[in-house]
């Protein structure tokens, strides 16, 4: 362990929102290195998601009721995201003691920059999935690495580790998704940097070229995708490249023979540098997961990894919790998908790979906010009318509301009339449990229900529990 480890782990943590998805990981990396850490969530409080707490507390995490009772003593720091308010108690409370305070994002990248060897995935879209995928040619290749991830990686899963969304190792490599909508990817000194796309999605495009340029220019070697434009016309802040890409021809790594299955994809992986050929078999379907692919190999291949393995370790990857994951098929031949489409790049990609295939698609979507909702309604509405068919149809329900004082005038209602107005089928259902109902009333075999939206746990169970009344 290096010493800036040592720093991090000779003092007390608290974690306020333990159990969120860029929480969970950091604080598992953390107790990984020796650190004590302690945490609180509303979440638990509420009684939400009981057995991700109860594994929390099997593994000798400390939680606490989000009351401030964890907070006793100036020498824990505490971690709170940038948008928790000042008024939870906890805040309070280290604020009374002078407790050093630090983000999410801060954190992360002093973990990361304590690394021998930082390997950071960015881009707009497909992170988490390159980020799963990297740690697994890493981990395949021997290299033992420590993984952070915003998503549960499934070959990492196990009954004692049910919410793997971070592997702690013991090797130089640290891989991990880094995130441009906060500004944070400013603080990540990576060896090798790895960029899929750019494309709008929190920032304007000229703050994206500056943050997603300054990034390459970080690092050793960067590993870019010569297929976007913009991601492409980066190039020249790159110390060293490793390019990759379908259709440009210029790609060091491409790839042909593209087939596309219902649940899966082969392909023949192309390393224009030495000529060689490699059979690509993915677990994972779409031809976005190709793309996430080809930057996996190219990412570990710039960490000094052969094409050959990456593209064999990659045979045995079986994907990320909530990212096109299959639940099952009922016995009457309805499939159910649970997936973490939120944002219209994202349920784009989903609908597509839905699409390539036969068979009517049921889109139920449970939005992640009242303010995403209102922000981003029209071009969401747009992909669901357009993506999907005649026969196909998309149920909304209100979305998901923790408390807080946000406007709730625009809700789902709004989004099923954009999408009439574009020319889709749409129904708004307020309650969940009247959308699973209305769900397993007009559901025929051979159709496709795939559940998404995000920052919700509970939309698994509802997932499952709709597979099992079909």
């Amino acid at each position: 362990m290096t010493s800036a480890h040592h720093d991090l782990t000779s003092h007390p943590w608290f974690f306020c929102g333990i159990g969120g998805s860029g929480m969970l990981p950091l604080a598992l990396i953390l107790k990984g290195h020796g650190a004590h850490v302690a945490g609180s969530d509303r979440s638990r409080d509420q009684g939400r998601t009981p057995e991700k707490f109860a594994w929390l507390e099997s593994l000798g995490f400390d939680l606490h009721p989000q009351d401030g009772s964890g907070i006793t003593g100036a020498e824990q720091t505490l971690v709170a995201s940038a948008a928790v308010e000042d008024t939870v108690p906890e805040v309070v409370r280290a604020k009374e003691f002078g407790c050093p305070r630090m983000s999410r994002a801060q954190l992360l990248a002093t973990l990361f920059n304590a690394a021998p060897f930082g390997v950071a995935i960015g881009g707009t879209s497909g992170k988490s999935t390159v980020t799963g995928m990297t740690g697994w040619i890493m981990t395949h290749a021997g290299r033992d690495p420590t993984i952070m991830n915003g998503a549960v990686m499934k070959n990492f899963a196990s009954p004692d580790a049910p919410f793997a969304s971070a592997r702690v190792g013991q090797g130089e490599v640290f891989v991990s998704e880094v995130d441009e909508s906060d500004g944070s990817i400013a603080l990540y000194r990576p060896k090798v940097a790895v960029l899929g796309n750019v494309s709008l999605d929190h920032k304007s495009l000229e703050e994206l070229r500056q943050l997603f340029g300054d990034f390459l220019g970080r690092a050793d070697v960067s590993a870019i995708n010569l297929d976007d434009a913009e991601t492409a016309a980066l190039a020249p802040h790159a110390k060293a490249l490793v390019t990759f890409g379908i259709t440009s021809q210029d790609a060091q790594i491409g790839a042909a023979d593209v087939v596309e299955g219902p649940i899966s994809l082969t392909a023949t992986v192309l390393d224009r540098r030495d000529r060689s050929s490699h059979a690509l078999v993915l677990k994972v379907p779409g031809r976005h997961n190709l793309y996430n692919a080809l930057a996996a190999i190219a990412a570990a291949n710039a960490a000094g990894v052969s094409v050959a393995e990456a593209v064999k370790a990659l045979g045995s990857f079986v994907g990320l919790a909530r990212r096109f994951d299959i639940v099952g098929t009922s016995p009457s031949g309805v499939t159910v998908i649970d997936d973490f489409g939120h944002n219209p790049d994202k349920i784009s990609a989903t609908l597509a790979t839905l699409k390539a295939h036969p068979g009517r698609v049921i889109a139920f979507f449970q939005p992640h906010g009242y303010g995403p909702l209102k922000q981003m309604g029209h071009e969401l509405a747009e992909v669901l009318a357009r993506k999907l068919g005649p026969n196909d149809v998309t149920i909304l329900c209100d979305p998901v509301y923790f408390g807080g004082t946000v406007d709730r005038s625009e809700g789902s209602e709004r989004i099923v009339r954009l999408i009439e107005a574009d020319g889709g089928k749409a129904e708004y259902v307020p309650s969940r449990d009247d959308c699973a109902t209305r769900i397993v009333q007009i559901a025929q075999p051979g159709d496709r229900v795939v559940v998404m939206g995000a920052r919700d746990d509970t939309l698994t169970v509802f997932a499952k529990d709709l597979l099992a009344r079909l």
